[in-house]
């Protein structure tokens, strides 16, 4: 299993379109300023058989310390990105796994 890069995504989609890198670059920098943009604005991001981007607000709860569990550790309410894979990219992704 691999790591991919923004890097390495951006030399794929050069070798592949024949657009130069510096050309995918400001592409790809671009779409991930616009979604990030969009999240930050509470507006979902979905992007067709791929999946959706959406925030939402976690609870406010009680943590607890590990190395002192007497003490209880406030958890404020926070918004996160939760990110929902569309149908196509999970039937591509259970093909990882070998059926049982």
């Amino acid at each position: 299993m691999a790591t991919i890069t923004k890097r390495d995504l951006v030399i794929r989609i050069s070798n592949e379109t024949g657009l130069t890198q510096q050309e995918v670059f400001g592409v790809v920098q671009c779409f991930i300023e616009e979604v990030t943009t969009c999240l930050a604005a509470n507006d979902d991001v979905v992007l067709r058989n791929f999946g959706a981007f959406q925030v939402t607000k976690t609870k406010p709860k009680i943590g607890r310390n590990p190395n002192k569990p007497d003490s209880a550790v406030p958890i404020p309410a926070r918004a996160v990105v939760k990110f929902k894979p569309g149908k196509e990219l999970k039937e591509r992704v259970a093909k990882v796994l070998p059926e049982l």
